[in-house]
């Protein structure tokens, strides 16, 4: 199930890999692994068939696609994140990270506008 798959920075590249030129053939995806993260052949299919074994992508024949868009799947990993360290609470973690950075003009404007655009009263 997607839910259950945390990557790591190498498999959020080998991923958007995939997102940024599905459909791609096995092949073609071995050879830009290879050419953006170093890796050998063998090691992409291990990872490729991990992701799709997790519900992310399908391998049919040759021929990766995604069966969530990258918007999805980071939508419900951050989802999980917020739910897992906060409590679910998004004020809590949008305090967390301001009290460690603070925001932009642009960064405050950006989060009015969401507020405005996704709360309840749309």
């Amino acid at each position: 199930m997607m839910s259950e798959l945390k990557p790591g920075t190498a498999e959020s590249k080998f991923a958007d890999i995939i997102w940024d030129n599905e459909p791609i053939t096995s092949s073609e995806l071995a050879a830009k692994s290879e050419a953006a993260l170093g890796w050998k052949k063998t090691t992409s299919f291990t990872v490729l068939k991990r992701l799709c074994n997790k519900g992310i992508f399908r391998n049919d024949s040759g021929t990766v696609t995604s069966l969530y868009s990258r918007n999805d799947y980071y939508s419900v990993q951050s989802r999980k994140f917020v739910d897992e360290l906060f409590s679910g609470s998004l004020p809590a973690f949008v305090a967390a990270f301001a009290s460690r950075k603070k925001l932009s003009a642009e960064e405050i404007k950006e989060l009015h506008e969401m507020i405005d655009k996704y709360g309840e009263d749309q």
